[in-house]
């Protein structure tokens, strides 16, 4: 970290780092620092005694079950941490932040937060898979994984049916064999509680012989392989469970058993099928499959009744390089219609595109489960795909992830429509070309995580945004740090707090302002300081005449010679 400013003038805010906090989190100690030439500083025992005198940190706080302070430890670095009676909230944490600095003499506060590793997982071919970490195109989800696993969260997969996995059993859990005629079947009967997956060879009866696919495989693996099991690949939301519906088999599947299928998985009743309860039901439906024409009103009918109780429904764009207006489920109303990109990030020579497509994912070249019969059968593989089929897999597994994170935190889920729009509004562009259209870009499922466990899309919490790249700030130039906000709603607070760190010599030659997306701007900093070093700490702006979202900029005019800094780092708090 670059080194403090000096010390503070009479009456001048000290340090309060709101940045960490976040809420759902839970804070049991703060870091607080003494400025130099304090009694604090100079004996570690008088910090206690500045926490239990008459003006104690806590001492407003008489109500009951207000947290009490001790002092824990002297740091090598001078400064003291600090401990609660109880584990606080995020605002509550705010708020002891806000009174140790108070206390005469500091000079800064922050959270004594608990670090944990970043999961990178030590399954042999998580290096193979590159839509997930790829930072040209993959989803991030290596980088959400820090903050949700898709724990508690069930996934309907309705496809060619399961067959037995190491990467894969520990996830599965019962489901569903749909297909009703027996020749599709292909496992001697017709519907049954059996979702296994015999095999979908065919030898002609409807186009080119082939060998089964194993297609059902091979996409439950990229919505939720077990992870960290040093075994094989890695899954987007391996803390969700999976259950198949199985609608494909020889030559494909009907309409009929597809409609049933995805009443059923969301919870409707099926004559003849047991009904799931609410604690057994898909939070989110995969459709990996499809057909040509526009969307029937027997798959629509079946589409907004999932919907209504509920599911969320990914459906893949299809495979024909042509607009998906024309084809079925796809073009259908209350649907996530996923495009499929490649590593490059340009959309897939294959995939369909147009203005029904929401989002776009990795699609070409997807390492995930296999079997390796030819026929029947034979023993668990992995292998690469192609297909729009492995591209919504990616959103399946990134919804799983959203939802697990506000269940999480005690949030309420959110509906399908927040879901859709969350994944849009957190999307980012194809770095490269897409002719036809490819919706609102690549899915960032860490960013959707994160507005997730903020509150964004209804939620109701707060939410800190961050911008912590340098930017050189230079003589007689204005330079600006931008932060973009999306996924909210509504207005800003009229007590939205604005924390700033600007390293530079001689702070009076600064004028600093928050502006708003509308282009208001509003003075945090003007010119004041005279010869102290840096801006460090958080102004409370009244915003409430400001949407939310938008790009929100932190504009820093020098006009002035001779001296020069950077934004090391600044947020807004929603």
């Amino acid at each position: 970290m670059a080194p403090m400013g000096g010390a503070f003038a009479a009456g001048e805010a000290r340090i309060v780092n709101k940045l960490a906090v976040e809420s759902g989190a839970e804070y049991t100690g703060f870091i607080v620092k003494f400025r130099e030439g304090t009694p604090e500083r100079a004996d570690a025992s008088r910090v206690a005694r500045a926490l239990a005198g008459p003006e104690a940190v806590m001492a407003k706080a008489s109500r009951a079950g207000a947290p009490g302070l001790r002092h824990f430890r002297r740091m090598s670095l001078g400064a003291d941490v600090v401990r609660p009676s109880r584990a606080l909230s995020r605002a509550e944490a705010v708020q002891v932040m806000e009174q140790l600095a108070a206390l005469p003499g500091v000079e800064y506060v922050e959270p004594d937060l608990i670090m944990r590793p970043a999961l990178t997982p030590n399954d042999p071919r998580y290096s193979e898979q590159w839509g997930f970490s790829s930072p040209t195109a993959g989803i991030r989800a290596n980088t959400a994984w820090d903050l949700a696993t898709g724990a508690g969260i069930r996934v309907a997969i309705l496809d060619t049916g399961s067959t037995s996995h190491p990467d894969l059993d520990a996830n599965t859990i019962a489901g569903y064999d749909f297909i009703s005629n027996a020749t599709t079947a292909n496992d001697g009967g017709g519907r049954d509680s059996n979702p296994a997956d015999p095999g979908d060879w065919t030898t002609g009866q409807c186009g080119p012989a082939s060998n089964s696919s194993w297609h059902g495989t091979h996409v439950a693996g990229t919505v939720a392989a077990v992870t960290n099991n040093a075994t094989g690949v890695a899954g987007t939301a391996f803390g969700a469970k999976i259950f198949h519906a199985r609608v494909l088999g020889t030559c494909g599947g009907s309409t009929s058993d597809i409609a049933d299928a995805i009443t059923w998985a969301s919870g409707g009743t099926v004559s003849g099928v047991p009904t799931l309860s609410d604690s057994q039901k898909a939070h989110v439906i995969n459709m990996s499959l499809g057909g040509s024409g526009s969307c029937g009103t027997t798959t629509q009918n079946a589409i907004n009744g999932a919907v209504s109780r509920g599911t969320t429904v990914v459906v893949a764009a299809g495979n024909s390089n042509a607009n998906v207006s024309g084809f079925t489920p796809a073009s259908c109303n209350n649907v996530i219609a996923v495009a499929s990109i490649t590593s490059s990030g340009a959309r897939s020579s294959f995939s369909n595109y147009g203005a029904l497509i929401d989002v776009s994912a990795p699609g070409s070249n997807i390492l995930s489960t296999l079997n390796s019969g030819t026929t029947t059968p034979g023993s668990a593989s992995y292998a690469s795909y192609n297909g729009t089929s492995m591209a919504a897999p990616h959103v399946a597994g990134t919804v799983a992830l959203v939802q697990s994170r506000r269940l999480a935190l005690g949030l309420p889920l959110y509906t399908p429509a927040q879901v859709e729009q969350l994944l849009k509004d957190t999307a980012y562009p194809l770095p490269g070309a897409c002719s036809g259209g490819c919706g609102a870009g690549i899915i960032d499922a860490r960013r959707a995580v994160e507005v997730a466990g903020g509150g964004g899309g209804g939620g109701g919490s707060t939410q800190t945004y961050t911008n912590g790249t340098d930017y050189q700030i230079r003589d007689f130039t204005t330079v600006e740090s931008p932060i973009t906000v999306s996924g909210r709603s509504g207005n800003a607070p009229s007590n939205t707090a604005v924390a700033v760190d600007i390293r530079h010599t001689y702070r009076g030659d600064l004028l600093v302002q928050l502006v708003a997306p509308d282009g208001s701007l509003y003075t945090l900093s003007n010119r004041s300081g005279g010869s102290a070093d840096n801006i460090i700490g958080t102004y409370t702006v009244n915003l409430s005449s400001e949407a939310i979202n938008g790009t929100w900029r932190l504009r820093v005019n020098d006009n002035a010679a001779g001296d020069t800094g950077y934004i090391n780092s600044w947020s807004i708090t929603f």
